[in-house]
């Protein structure tokens, strides 16, 4: 059966002379060997140590799909369990090795890569900010500040069914080409008022349909101060739809 890996995270214990399950209580990650992981009924979550680092696995349900909630749910709590304990490394959902010797394998070959990044996302967590227009306020707040724009669209209100074909479709592209150009300078502007207090910030992939759509590191002791810029970014600019996930485990930022 394969092995399913939800996360990396440090060891203080040795080898143990042959491959076994950590007692609980000695890894620093007390309480998460033995509990939930993913599939239905659950499978047990154990632990897999090399040297100073240990991977949090379980086995690997033969039903394994990316649209099941359940187990998308199972493998984020496994996460937030062990970044509540300390630093961890998360895996992204589906990670899957042949077995518990391969994840061994894996962290010997790049412990000094794992340690680095463990010590760098120690007390770590990531947020998600998404934000997208409000169109009636958008719309509203682009008229205002673009007369032109704005004689443009009276002109067409009051020519009404009137109004030539050709003269519409100019108009419809280029209320589109502002708010397009609102939208870049909108992204600009929610990133810098939020990266300040965050250590560091990565962009979502693009196509997602999100104007903005990143992710902030943020330190936990500094965690506050991120959500009060958060809820003034709110107040100050209303026509944005912010919708904000975390604290969760430091996804986007694994890597360098």
């Amino acid at each position: 059966m394969s092995t399913y890996i939800y996360g990396i995270v440090p060891s203080p214990q040795p080898d143990p002379p042959h491959l076994q399950d950590g007692p609980r209580g000695t890894s620093g990650i007390d309480g998460i060997d033995g509990m939930a992981g993913i599939g239905e009924p659950p499978l047990p979550v154990r632990i897999v140590r090399r040297g100073a680092l240990a991977a949090l696995v379980s086995d690997a349900p033969a039903d394994l799909e990316p649209h099941q909630q359940r187990d998308l749910l199972a493998h984020q709590n496994v996460l937030v369990e062990a970044g509540a304990r300390g630093s961890v490394l998360p895996m992204r959902f589906g990670s899957l090795a042949s077995d518990d010797e391969a994840v061994l394998a894996v962290l010997a070959q790049h412990a000094d890569h794992y340690a680095e990044r463990l010590r760098a996302l120690e007390r770590r967590v990531e947020y998600s900010v998404r934000a997208s227009h409000n169109e009636r306020a958008v719309l509203h707040q682009i008229l205002a500040e673009n007369p032109e724009l704005r004689a443009m669209v009276d002109a067409d209100q009051l020519a009404g069914c009137g109004g030539g074909h050709e003269q519409r479709l100019r108009l419809d592209e280029r209320v589109a080409a502002t708010i397009r150009a609102r939208e870049s300078s909108d992204a600009d502007h929610v990133r810098r008022a939020l990266e300040a207090t965050t250590e560091a910030v990565r962009a979502g992939p693009e196509g997602t349909g999100w104007p903005a759509d990143l992710s902030f590191l943020v330190h936990r002791d500094t965690a506050v101060g991120f959500l009060s810029a958060i809820a003034e970014l709110r107040a100050d600019q209303t026509h944005l739809d912010l919708r904000v996930r975390g604290p969760l485990p430091p996804y986007s930022f694994v890597d360098e």
